[in-house]
């Protein structure tokens, strides 16, 4: 008998588990999320995260020279591409620096991913030094908060924070780290799920609640549509436009909104509120029927709310059912992601052929109070430059093929006012929070992230100073933006209120070197400070002007240059941004001119109602 043998294969046990440093965990993850861009400034409790991305070719670091400009570069990468803007800072007040930029996306729905780093686990409470509660701080203005105590969290974590942070209403979510997590070994989980049983699905509107508001839109006489943010959240603008056309409803922006629609079309009505256009703040407040989507009613929109559309039946579609109610009681809130809820309509609306009103003394209004008070606006001319005039300049000679962003004050008002924006995306400016200094550093997150765009921030002298630094960071990560600088020497917009509402009394809005001899157009030598060597010193282009035959020609200049390039007009100082709906005030009292005071010296608002 044959003897067989029986071969027995030892099993081989499975490879030990890879071991990763905490902040390579972070990196990793960051990469697996699609990031390729983050802005970053070091510090003692974040050193190891910068230590770990010198070992990434996938994301670009950028430098910014202060935490704040790192956090609205951020920004502006997120609201120029609708992608998730990350930002980074060490703790204490690096991490403190950064709370400005967080609450200012928290204000205007920019998706935003935060990672500050933290002292050890074993400091926290005890006042170690550079710590603060920053978990704590932020709560109030994040969509979430996350401090990570253990490594092995951090892939779970991480995935929440951007599915957070885009998901439904986009804001902003923290996520901080002490120090020894990220030095802490583990055998990362990348496969680890999200666990998030509160986040809502992604809401659609029943086929009952749209036709309802169908049915109003067919009974209305005077509808409007007042079309936020939301619009260019959720990449709606197409949908937008579509449903306003197919019923002939005239469409008011808000500065958020802007660039959904165009506002050259004959029935539409640009953007309306406190600085709005006389059309657009007309027509909501004799509306039958405002159409609200994908906004919030904020105060610079209403007004005085027992005033705000005081005819019309109000319909409120959102994606934040929080909003509905919150500012303004509706006729009919519909609760709902709009990029759906618009096509939908359209396609209820066709095949149940629901009835068109007609518009047509409606329209015909329209085009009466547009053609009384057209836009781009008309300004007055000065003897010397206005800033409306430089704008207006920019606009010509770009042949609106630009992405621009601003500062806050009178330039970031007369900037819609006299560049009309017709694509979303285009204007890029803190509107909910008003936080100068904005421009320039969300100008250079908007060319890191849109290198083929040419990117002006149009910014006034008192916000352009409040991140000057930055102009470093666009030299240094080779990111040529523009900056149009309109100099006039004082705090515009505070300067305006002192003029309409307290009798012109100055109170320190007065920025020139010496106020006696203040510098300006009829003054050049006084001016200060020269900005033409602060570019010098920067490794920037620059050029001053002030004089009219002098501006289209720097225009070119300025947008043709491949290094950073600063143009500074010098403009008058008083003039004041038209319209204007005072605080408190509704579009009844809206102040369009005022000839019989040009200068606003003590002007009694009461008269001009």
């Amino acid at each position: 008998m044959k003897k067989t043998t029986t071969k027995t294969t030892a099993k081989k046990s499975a490879p030990a588990p890879k071991l990763m440093k905490g902040t390579d965990v972070v990196v990793k993850c960051l990469e697996n999320e699609g990031v390729d861009t983050i802005f970053a400034y070091p510090g003692g409790s974040i050193i190891d995260m910068h230590n770990a991305l010198t070992r990434t070719k996938k994301i670009r670091v950028v430098l910014p020279r202060h935490e704040q400009g790192g956090g609205f570069m951020a920004q502006g990468y997120a609201r120029a591409t609708g992608k998730v803007g990350v930002c980074m800072a060490t703790s204490g007040p690096g991490a403190m620096n950064l709370l400005t930029a967080i609450s200012d996306a928290y204000m205007d729905s920019v998706p935003l991913v935060a990672i500050t780093g933290q002292v050890f686990q074993s400091l926290i409470g005890k006042s170690a030094f550079q710590e603060t509660d920053v978990f704590g701080m932020t709560l109030p203005v994040v969509k979430h908060s996350y401090l990570v105590l253990d490594a092995n969290d951090l892939p779970q974590t991480i995935k929440e924070a951007f599915l957070i942070a885009k998901s439904g209403r986009p804001g902003p979510v923290l996520i901080d780290i002490p120090k020894d997590v990220q030095q802490q070994m583990i055998a990362p989980n990348f496969d680890a799920k999200p666990d998030l049983p509160g986040l809502q699905k992604i809401p659609h509107a029943d086929d009952t609640a749209l036709e309802k508001l169908l049915e109003l839109v067919s009974q209305s006489k005077q509808p409007v549509i007042y079309a936020g943010g939301g619009i260019v959240s959720a990449g709606a603008a197409k949908e937008l436009d579509a449903f306003s056309k197919y019923f002939d409803i005239p469409v008011a922006n808000t500065l958020m909104g802007i660039g959904t629609v165009n506002p050259l079309e004959d029935k539409n009505l640009y953007w309306f509120g406190m600085h709005g256009t006389y059309a657009g703040n007309s027509a909501v407040l004799n509306s039958d029927l405002l159409l609200a989507f994908g906004t919030r009613f904020s105060d610079r929109i209403t007004g005085a709310v027992s005033k705000f559309a005081p005819h019309a039946k109000v319909v409120h579609l959102d994606i934040d059912f929080a909003e509905q109610n919150k500012n303004v009681k509706v006729f009919l809130g519909v609760h709902s992601e709009i990029k759906y809820a618009l096509r939908r309509m359209l396609e209820l609306a066709k095949k149940n052929k629901t009835p068109k009103p007609d518009l047509s003394k409606w329209l015909d209004q329209v085009k009466c109070w547009k053609t009384r008070y057209p836009f781009p606006f008309s300004y007055r001319q000065r003897k010397n430059l206005t800033s409306q005039e430089a704008i207006s300049a920019l606009y010509k000679v770009s042949g609106d093929n630009v992405v621009v962003t601003t500062g806050v004050g009178q330039h970031q008002m007369w900037t819609p006012q006299n560049f009309v924006f017709t694509k979303p995306r285009q204007f890029i400016s803190s509107l909910g929070a008003g936080t100068m200094g904005f421009g320039l550093p969300s100008a250079i997150g908007v060319k890191a992230a849109r290198p083929e765009a040419n990117v002006v921030d149009i910014d006034g002298d008192g916000s352009f100073q409040m991140n000057i630094q930055e102009m470093a960071t666009a030299v240094a990560e080779k990111l040529p933006v523009k900056v149009l600088l309109l100099n006039n020497q004082f705090l515009g917009m505070v300067m305006q209120w002192e003029d309409m509402m307290y009798g012109g009394t100055r109170g320190n809005t007065d920025l020139s070197l010496d106020p006696k001899n203040p510098g300006g157009p009829e003054n050049l030598g006084a001016i200060y400070p020269n900005y033409e060597k602060i570019a010098e010193g920067y490794g920037w282009a620059s050029k001053r002007v002030s004089k009219r035959e002098e501006l289209e020609g720097a225009m070119r200049e300025m947008l043709d240059s491949k290094i950073p390039y600063l143009l500074e007009v010098v403009v008058e100082h008083d003039e004041h941004v038209l319209p204007f709906i005072p605080p408190g005030k509704s579009a009844q009292d809206i102040i369009v001119e005022c000839p019989s005071c040009p200068k606003f010296k003590g002007c009694d608002i009461a008269k001009h109602k």
